[in-house]
């Protein structure tokens, strides 16, 4: 039989056939986004639920090899976690697209490829689905790109590059126009179930055929391909498919010695955080499928647990802003409550790895899973750095009945930040920190000099024993000045910063950043010591 019938044959054979169905079941986890305030861009977290029937998995160009020496390990590195997470998300009934684009030869008699090719065109299939898309919306296009690629975006030294043009020689690479010939070989393709494109038309048939309404996408690079492909975010999201980022199993095509100068690990923080601004949301594929990313072997950066909960000084989105610009050092994961529901926090699991956890709230009561998540992290040594209204956190005002099935912390500010707080002085009432008297770390590189602080002075005189005041401030007409960054020992002897600084304009501060940044770094090294009580 001739080449082209028994193809015509076998793909009519697999159309015909059914796939094993799997029992359908609900995928719920959250979603994180930062959307445009007047304030900023916080970072906002809100609870999805998606059908595993109705859902699938792109794996965008998970190459065999790559151009980049860093950028291949990278994947090598990432290789067992997507691996696992494919095979996952298949066992829960989610829909598997394997897309390593420019091999679709090397898959030319493979099922899942066979099977794409018989899937029906859509009715609906749009007629701009074929290109590269540079920009989605206004917003990404007056955004610029958060990371400078355009130099190629291999971070590999001069030695590493010609050792592995060496090597891709060797493996005979090099005769076509590129190295990858197939998918990493460590992501296993289903023939019975999967799919395999690398054409945004083929895979809008397929999620049409389906009935597929949301998509996650996994791979790489996310100032690349994840975005631009003719299957990737912007022509999923410009016509109308629910996408999520999986952004622990990606990375960026960035070298360090282009702008804005930072890690490439930091590098790829800026990106993902560039998709969740003007593109979509992203999850943790630890949420959504289990199991645990661990950090790429050259991250070295410091886990920190950010709470946020507060309206009144917006440090939401100053603290994003601020861990976009300043935190390269750090590995912020973001705990917070959707709006409708406060003090139901989402993402507490990063409480149970970070080294520091970093708290800005204001009167929540928090569920009884997120309180004790809090608590068995501050059990176990976690350090903590408390800004601004962390000394109320966990307070409610007097009289305020407490929701149902919440908690409150009452002594939180007495037993674990050395506080006192006791209200404010007037709002109008002018505020100047005194210049530091010590040379102590957290003091380092801010000015000799008094400087301003916006918002109300607190009252926290007298602090509890054990703290050791590093800044004090006066607020006009007040005689009596008020200490405003002191340290402490949590009741397990981990180290403790707390300011009743962080006002917006603080934020807009220099020296306010850089005592923020100090002390988060000083309470992720600073060994833990017994805290006599």
């Amino acid at each position: 039989m001739p080449s082209h019938l028994l193809r015509i044959l076998l793909t009519s054979l697999l159309t015909a056939l059914a796939i094993p169905a799997i029992a359908d079941s609900t995928l719920s986890f959250p979603t994180q986004k930062r959307p445009a305030t007047p304030h900023g861009h916080p970072v906002v977290l809100s609870p999805t639920s998606w059908q595993t029937s109705e859902s699938a998995l792109i794996l965008c160009d998970f190459w065999d090899s790559h151009t980049s020496a860093r950028a291949a390990h990278r994947v090598q590195q990432l290789a067992p976690r997507v691996a696992a997470v494919i095979a996952a998300a298949r066992q829960s009934g989610v829909l598997i697209i394997h897309a390593p684009s420019d091999t679709m030869p090397f898959y030319q008699s493979h099922p899942a490829r066979l099977r794409t090719l018989a899937t029906p065109t859509a009715p609906d299939l749009p007629a701009d689905l074929s290109g590269w898309l540079d920009r989605l919306n206004p917003s990404e296009t007056a955004a610029g790109d958060p990371i400078d690629s355009s130099s190629g975006g291999s971070d590999d030294s001069r030695e590493e590059a010609r050792a592995w043009q060496a090597i891709l020689k060797r493996e005979g690479r090099l005769a076509s126009r590129y190295p990858w010939k197939q998918q990493h070989p460590l992501v296993s393709i289903n023939p019975d179930t999967d799919f395999i494109s690398d054409r945004g038309t083929e895979i809008w048939n397929i999620l049409r055929a389906r009935s597929i309404r949301h998509v996650f996408i996994a791979g790489v690079h996310t100032n690349k391909c994840i975005c631009g492909r003719s299957f990737g975010i912007r022509q999923l999201v410009r016509h109308g498919i629910d996408t999520v980022l999986l952004r622990d199993l990606t990375d960026a095509l960035y070298n360090p010695a282009d702008p804005p100068f930072v890690p490439h690990v930091h590098g790829t923080s800026l990106m993902v955080a560039h998709i969740e601004r003007h593109l979509t949301g992203t999850a943790l594929s630890s949420a959504v499928f289990g199991g645990t990313t661990p950090p790429l072997p050259e991250d070295s950066r410091i886990p920190v647990a950010v709470l946020t909960g507060e309206n009144e000084y917006h440090t939401a989105e100053s603290l994003a802003e601020f861990f976009d610009k300043d935190g390269a050092e750090f590995r912020p994961s973001w705990i917070a409550a959707p709006p409708d529901a406060p003090g139901d926090l989402l993402q507490t699991d990063a409480l149970d790895h970070a080294r520091v956890i970093l708290v800005s709230m204001r009167r929540t009561a928090l569920a009884p899973n997120a309180m004790s998540a809090l608590r068995r992290a501050i059990s176990r040594g976690a350090a903590v750095v408390g800004i601004r209204t962390a000394s109320h956190a966990f307070a409610l005002r007097p009289g305020t009945p407490i929701p149902p099935n919440h908690e409150t912390w009452p002594d939180w500010d007495v037993s674990i930040l050395g506080g006192n707080y006791q209200n404010h002085h007037a709002n109008d009432a002018k505020v100047t920190v005194h210049a530091p008297d010590s040379d102590h770390p957290i003091l380092a590189g801010l000015p000799r000099t008094p400087f301003a602080s916006g918002g109300s002075l607190y009252l926290n005189s007298p602090l509890q024993p054990g703290t050791h005041t590093l800044l004090t401030a006066s607020a006009a007409g007040i005689a009596k000045p008020e200490p405003v960054a002191w340290t402490f020992l949590t009741p397990s002897g981990a180290p403790v910063f707390c300011t009743s600084l962080g006002h917006t304009d603080d934020f807009a501060n220099p020296p306010f950043r850089t005592l923020l940044r100090n002390a988060l770094r000083w309470a992720a090294t600073r060994q833990t010591t017994p805290a006599p009580r």
